[in-house]
C-alpha cells in the first residue's frame, strides 16, 4: 500500500482567501491512502520545500501530492524536492487548486473548499498508480541555427556566439539587416538606426563563431531538441534559373526563428488609393525618402510635397477590409516621420488621421506630444473614409470626431500606416520546422506569459516580428530571451528527456498505422520487422493525439494510464 503525503499551499492569500486550506488538509489527512497531510503559507519557498523533505523522511513517504498552483509553475520545483528526499520524482503530483479552484470561485468559498478537496483526492488516486520512472539521456549538439538576418536575428546570433558556441545564420536575401536597413532612423533617437545596424552587421560578419549563409533558406528539418538535422538550400541558383544545388545538412541543437515581417500590399486598400494613385505610399516607402542623402519628392512628378497626410490604422484593426490586430509601431513611426518631414520641409504641413494613439513605452507618449507641440503636426481624431485624386492633388475625406464634423484635406502626398504582416514564406517555414502559426501566419508561442520565446516544438525559439508585430527594442529584447533559452539548453552535459511520454503496448498493437499521421511531432513510426508502432521518446511531447487515435488502445502515456484516469473519475461520481 502506498504511503502518500499531501501538502496544501495557502499561496499567500491567492488560495487561502477563498479555500479553507486547513480544512482541506484535515479532510485529506483522514483519507485511508494518506499517511500525512499538512498546510503551509508558501509551499514553493525554501522552508516549504524543506517541510516536504522532512515529512518524506519522517513518515517514510513514497508518494507526494502538492495542492497549490498550476503544474506549469512549480511541478519541477516539487519533483526536485521529492527526488532530493528519496522519492521518485514521477510519484510527485500537483493538484491545481488556485487557477482551477480559488480564482474561479472567489464568491463561493464553501463550494470552492469542497472542490479543492475533490481535486486533491483525485490526485491521491492517481499517484497511487504512478510508475517510478527515470528520465532518458541523449547527446547534445552545441551549435545553433538562426533563421533570419534582421536585427533580432543578428542579436540572437551574436548573443550565442559570444558565449563560445558556433552559430549558422541563414538569410534569404543577399544582405543582412532586414527591414531595419531601410529605415531613416528610429523614434526617440533619430540618428541611431544606421550606425547601430551597421555595427551589428560588421560584428556578425567578423565573428569567428558565426557562419553567415546569404541567399539561403531552410528546406527541411529532422531530429529533435538538442539533435536537429537542418537542410539549407542555396536560392541564388534557383532565382537565376540555374539547376539548384543539393541542400546542405547542418547538425544543430537549437533553432532561433527570426524571419521578420513584410508590409501590407497597397493594392489591398483601393478605397485609400492604394496601388492606383502614385502619390499614395506606405510607411516603408516614405522611410526611404527620409534616409540621409535622399530627398522627399512625390513619385508622380518629383515635386517636393508641401502638405503630407498620414493615415494611421490603414488596414489595421479592420477585420472586414484588412487585419484585426494592431501593429503597435505605427503611432510611433508616424510621429517620427512627421517630425523628420518638418525638419526637411520646414514650411510644410503634416496631418495625422488617427483612431486613438497607442504609445505605450518609456518616453513614447512624450515623443508623440513633441510632434504635436514642437513640430505643429496636426492630429485629427477620426477615421479616413476615402482617398482620391483631384487634378495633381490627393484628396483625403475623413472626420474630426472631437469637433463632430467631416474633414477634407488636399494633400501633395499621402502616407498610409499599413499593418505588419508575417514574412513571406512564414507558413511554409512553420510547417518545415513543425511549429504552429496563427490565422495570419505569425508564429505561435508556447505560452504568452510563461513561455513567450518558445514554440511548441522543444528547441525551436522565436525572436522578432515573425512572432507578432513589435518595434526594435522589443525585437532585440525577445532575441535576448531566445539567447538565454539556447544557452540554458547548451549548459547541460546531455539532453534529459522527461519519461512521461507515449509508449505502445505491443501485444495489442495491430500495426494499423493510424497513430503515425495523428502525431503532430512525427514521433511515431511503424517497425516492419516486429510489425508494431514505435515511439521516438525524444520527439514525443505528450500531447495524447496517438492515444485518442489508436482503435485498440495500444497507445498510452506513462503515468496517464487509463486505469489512473478511471480511478480519478470514480472518486467524483460516488
Amino acid at each position: 500500500m502506498s504511503r502518500i503525503g499531501v501538502f496544501v499551499c495557502h499561496c499567500g492569500i491567492n488560495i487561502a482567501a477563498t479555500v479553507d486550506v486547513e480544512r482541506v488538509a484535515r479532510e485529506l489527512g483522514q483519507d485511508a491512502n494518506v499517511v500525512f497531510a499538512t498546510d503551509y503559507k508558501y509551499m514553493c519557498s525554501d522552508p516549504g520545500q524543506q517541510l516536504i523533505k522532512d515529512a518524506i523522511a519522517e513518515h517514510d513517504l513514497d508518494g507526494v501530492v502538492v495542492a497549490a498552483c498550476s503544474p506549469s509553475m512549480h511541478e519541477r520545483t516539487f519533483r526536485q524536492a521529492a527526488g532530493d528526499a528519496g522519492v521518485n520524482p514521477y510519484r510527485c503530483e500537483m493538484a491545481n487548486i488556485r487557477e482551477q479552484c480559488s480564482w474561479v470561485h472567489q464568491r463561493e468559498p464553501e463550494q470552492a473548499t469542497e472542490k479543492a478537496s475533490e481535486i486533491v483526492r483525485t490526485l491521491v488516486a492517481k499517484v497511487q498508480q504512478d510508475e517510478e520512472l527515470a528520465p532518458s539521456y541523449f547527446p547534445l549538439t552545441r551549435r545553433a541555427l538562426v533563421i533570419g538576418g534582421g536585427i533580432s536575428g543578428l542579436e540572437a546570433a551574436l548573443g550565442i556566439a559570444r558565449s563560445g558556441y558556433p552559430v549558422v545564420l541563414v538569410e534569404r536575401q543577399d544582405h543582412l539587416g532586414g527591414k531595419m536597413a531601410r529605415l531613416s532612423g528610429t523614434y526617440l533617437n533619430f540618428e541611431a538606426a544606421p550606425g547601430l545596424l551597421q555595427r551589428r552587421v560588421e560584428q556578425v560578419l567578423s565573428h569567428p563563431h558565426i557562419e553567415v549563409m546569404l541567399q539561403a533558406q531552410v528546406t527541411g528539418l529532422d531530429g529533435y531538441v538538442g539533435n536537429f538535422q537542418a537542410w539549407v538550400a542555396d536560392v541564388s541558383a534557383r532565382e537565376a534559373g540555374e539547376p539548384p544545388a543539393e541542400p546542405r545538412r547542418i547538425d544543430v541543437g537549437a533553432i532561433v526563428v527570426a524571419t521578420g515581417w513584410d508590409p501590407y500590399p497597397l493594392n489591398r486598400l483601393p478605397e485609400y488609393g492604394g496601388g492606383k494613385i502614385l502619390d499614395v505610399v506606405d510607411g516603408l516607402t516614405f522611410e526611404q525618402m527620409l534616409q540621409p542623402g535622399a530627398e522627399i519628392r512625390r513619385p508622380s512628378d518629383g515635386r517636393v510635397p508641401q502638405e503630407v497626410v498620414f493615415v494611421q490604422c490603414a488596414g489595421s484593426r479592420d477585420p472586414e477590409r484588412g487585419v484585426s490586430y494592431c501593429s503597435k509601431v505605427c503611432c510611433m513611426y508616424v510621429a517620427k516621420q512627421a517630425m523628420l518631414f518638418k525638419q526637411r520641409v520646414p514650411e510644410g504641413q503634416a496631418y495625422v488621421f488617427y483612431i486613438d494613439i497607442r504609445s505605450a513605452g518609456k518616453g513614447y507618449d512624450e515623443f508623440v506630444q513633441q510632434a504635436m507641440e514642437a513640430y505643429d503636426v496636426l492630429y485629427l481624431r477620426g477615421k479616413v473614409s476615402k482617398i482620391f485624386a483631384r487634378g495633381d492633388r490627393v484628396v483625403v475625406w475623413g472626420a474630426d470626431t472631437l469637433v463632430g464634423r467631416p474633414v477634407e484635406v488636399e494633400a501633395d502626398l499621402v502616407v498610409l500606416a499599413t499593418p505588419m504582416l508575417p514574412g513571406s514564406g512564414a507558413l511554409t517555414l512553420a510547417q518545415t520546422l513543425h511549429i504552429s502559426a496563427d490565422g495570419y501566419g505569425f508564429y505561435n508561442e508556447a505560452h504568452p506569459k510563461l513561455r513567450p520565446v518558445e514554440s511548441l516544438t522543444a528547441g525551436v525559439y522565436l525572436a522578432g516580428a515573425g512572432q507578432g508585430p513589435k518595434d526594435i527594442p522589443e525585437a532585440v529584447s525577445q532575441a535576448g530571451g531566445a539567447v538565454a533559452k539556447v544557452l540554458q539548453l547548451f549548459a547541460q552535459e546531455t539532453m534529459v528527456q522527461d519519461p512521461t511520454v507515449a509508449y505502445v503496448v505491443e501485444d495489442i498493437c495491430s500495426f494499423c498505422g493510424v497513430c503515425v499521421p495523428a502525431c503532430p511531432y512525427e514521433a511515431r513510426e511503424l517497425d516492419p520487422l516486429r510489425r508494431v508502432a514505435t515511439v521516438n521518446a525524444a520527439l514525443c511531447q505528450t500531447c495524447g493525439a496517438c492515444v485518442v487515435a489508436c482503435p485498440n488502445k495500444a497507445s498510452r502515456i506513462h503515468n496517464w494510464e487509463p486505469g489512473q484516469v478511471l480511478a480519478m473519475a470514480d472518486l467524483l461520481v460516488k
